[in-house]
């Protein structure tokens, strides 16, 4: 029997936006037949760049996963509350797209760079979709950062995607204006998981 490929977001934190509104920050565990994959990696630590956004902190490290047992580390991109475990996976390959890494290195105020190049974190520059696993790619969905990208699950049926921040809220995938958030709506997906919401958008849901 076909083994399934599943997805489980973990709660790593949450984030003051407003005077009396948090958002949550999940990454998310993809488990395939061939390996075990996690999409961003959240944060581990308070740094004073991120202070005014008050993080509220559940590493991975502290909530008894296996991560030795992870594979593969994709970054969406690398603002600062998605690769803040980065350094929890020397030794694994992290895949990001080339732009992304070029951008984290090379604009100022754009990430907190001592995450980006924690000791021993290994790149794998992409240009570009790239096949990760059968039945699961990376696609660049350029918008909120220029070198953002989105995991592409195949299914049978419509596909499954996991955006990181692809849209922030589900209002943008409902009326979508960048160019990620079309490629999203073009492939008309049975439904797609977010960073910074609990529950996974669909086509057609009712806020």
């Amino acid at each position: 029997m076909k083994k399934e490929i599943t997805i489980t977001p973990v709660r790593v934190a949450d984030l003051l936006v407003a005077e009396d509104e948090r958002m949550p920050v999940y990454v998310h565990i993809i488990d395939h037949p061939n390996g075990r994959v996690l999409v961003d990696t959240g944060m581990t630590e308070l740094h004073p760049a991120a202070a005014d956004m008050d993080p509220r902190l559940t590493p991975l490290n502290q909530q008894g996963l296996d991560l030795a047992g992870i594979d593969i580390v994709v970054n969406t991109h690398l603002h600062f509350d998605h690769c803040g475990g980065n350094h929890l996976f020397t030794g694994k390959k992290i895949y990001v797209q080339r732009r992304e890494l070029d951008d984290a290195h090379g604009k100022e105020d754009y990430t907190i760079r001592e995450w980006v190049d924690a000791p021993g974190v290994q790149y794998v520059p992409v240009d570009g979709e790239f096949e990760l696993l059968p039945g699961l790619r990376l696609v660049p969905a350029p918008g909120h950062s220029d070198g953002m990208q989105m995991v592409v699950i195949e299914t049978g049926g419509r596909p499954i995607i996991v955006g990181g921040d692809v849209a922030v809220w589900f209002g943008e995938l409902d009326e979508p204006q960048t160019e990620g958030q079309l490629k999203v709506i073009a492939l008309n997906p049975e439904l797609v998981w977010l960073t910074h919401t609990d529950e996974p958008w669909r086509p057609g849901h009712k806020s």
